[in-house]
């Protein structure tokens, strides 16, 4: 099977945005709340905290997936990459795993930073934004946790 630079990076980004797209809310907030358990963050409220966490926009998701093939093509001779696109399950699971592990990348977690502060700037219009949320939560999650009978919040808040 021969497959040009086009038909590599539809199928790169087809495989990508099916796993991203098939994330219901559901399993986002399961998600959302595991890791806060996990980390810390949200003390004894982690799923209140997560209902707090809006989803990212489709845009930023094409955008980070276009950025994660163009390196991709960028780094690994297009051979390899080929052998991953034949459709099988493993090779679509390793694809969504180096894309996970490219969003993990220091490079790409100051860009989804800049990307996110963007949007919430194109929101509202206001440079800002990021700090309001952050307020936002923390009062939300000092409200959960007076609710909770907690007179302080555990974890990294």
């Amino acid at each position: 099977m021969s497959m040009n630079r086009k038909q590599i990076r539809a199928h790169i980004f087809a495989t990508i945005i099916t796993k991203v797209e098939e994330q219901d809310e559901s399993r986002r907030l399961e998600a959302l709340n595991e890791f806060l358990a996990v980390t810390g963050t949200a003390g004894n409220a982690a799923e209140q905290v997560a209902s707090l966490i809006p989803p990212i926009m489709h845009e930023l998701y094409e955008k980070w997936i276009t950025m994660f093939i163009d390196r991709l093509l960028e780094t690994v001779d297009v051979k390899n990459i080929e052998l991953l696109c034949d459709g099988s399950d493993d090779n679509n699971g390793a694809l969504v795993l180096a894309y996970v592990m490219f969003l993990e990348s220091a490079r790409m977690e100051k860009q989804i930073d800049e990307d996110l502060r963007e949007h919430g700037m194109k929101a509202t219009g206001r440079d800002d934004l990021g700090d309001v949320a952050a307020n936002y939560i923390r009062a939300q999650m000092a409200k959960i946790a007076q609710q909770a009978g907690d007179d302080e919040i555990k974890g990294n808040c």
